[in-house]
């Protein structure tokens, strides 16, 4: 959480400190491509840390670029690859439109449970599972659910499922996966995402089962509740079928 609140461009010129120290400290100890990969992984790793597509791409790809206009290392043409294919490999190109990796902060749905009670062992989806902070949250609200996570990227599904063992963790399209057997589904996406999600929610969701939106509300559709979590941040809830405003 210290890291999201740091100022752009701070997380950039941190992630490229770092990737340079790794560089520098591996170069005696291994080969350069293997001290480039090491490097590139750690900037991968901390391009989590942008707030936009942009901005992730600018830190992963500042430390590979940054070496080759030095011209600090002598590498076959086929290394400088590695920075897009890592960066390719944690964020595919098609879930590119959803949110960027935020997690979810801890106790920002500890009082969920009150305002959308659900019966013990209810399925609950987090659509978008990241590396599993959004579940740890859910487990913390709802103890005796069936927890599941949806994520399309398979280094943060592997990094997920061994975060929560105790979720079931699938990596998949989460719009192309049926919502219909889930009692809730939870989402922190982006704006734009939210009339998709809502759509998908209407024609996929029983009665009586709930939206749970962290910090984005659906346009046009009046909100069951809405949570203010620790940090200020509101969680909207949206109960099936959904009620939509007035024009």
């Amino acid at each position: 959480m210290l890291a999201l609140r740091m100022p752009w461009p701070l997380p950039a010129l941190v992630a490229w400190a770092c990737a340079w120290l790794i560089f520098v400290a591996l170069q005696r100890a291994v080969p350069p491509v293997a001290a480039l990969l090491a490097a590139c992984l750690l900037g991968t790793a901390a391009s989590v840390l942008g707030d936009s597509w942009w901005r992730r791409g600018l830190i992963a790809a500042g430390f590979p670029l940054s070496l080759a206009l030095l011209g600090a290392a002598s590498l076959p043409t086929w290394a400088w690859l590695v920075p897009l294919a890592l960066l390719l490999l944690v964020y595919p190109l098609n879930a590119w439109r959803d949110a960027p990796l935020f997690p979810t902060p801890h106790h920002a749905l500890q009082s969920l449970a009150s305002q959308a009670p659900l019966p013990l062992g209810a399925r609950v989806l987090d659509a978008g599972s990241g590396v599993g902070d959004g579940l740890k949250a859910l487990r913390h609200a709802y103890p005796a659910a069936q927890l599941e996570g949806i994520e399309w990227s398979w280094p943060l599904r592997l990094l997920c499922a061994l975060r929560c063992p105790w979720a079931r963790v699938r990596r998949a399209d989460m719009w192309a996966e049926d919502w219909s057997p889930y009692r809730m589904v939870y989402l922190f996406q982006r704006p734009e995402s939210m009339a998709r999600a809502a759509a998908k929610a209407q024609a996929e969701l029983a009665p009586g089962a709930w939206l749970v939106s962290l910090e984005f509300a659906v346009p046009g559709v009046l909100p069951c509740a809405q949570l203010r979590a620790p940090g200020g941040r509101v969680v909207w809830l949206y109960r099936l079928p959904l009620n939509r405003l007035e024009a």
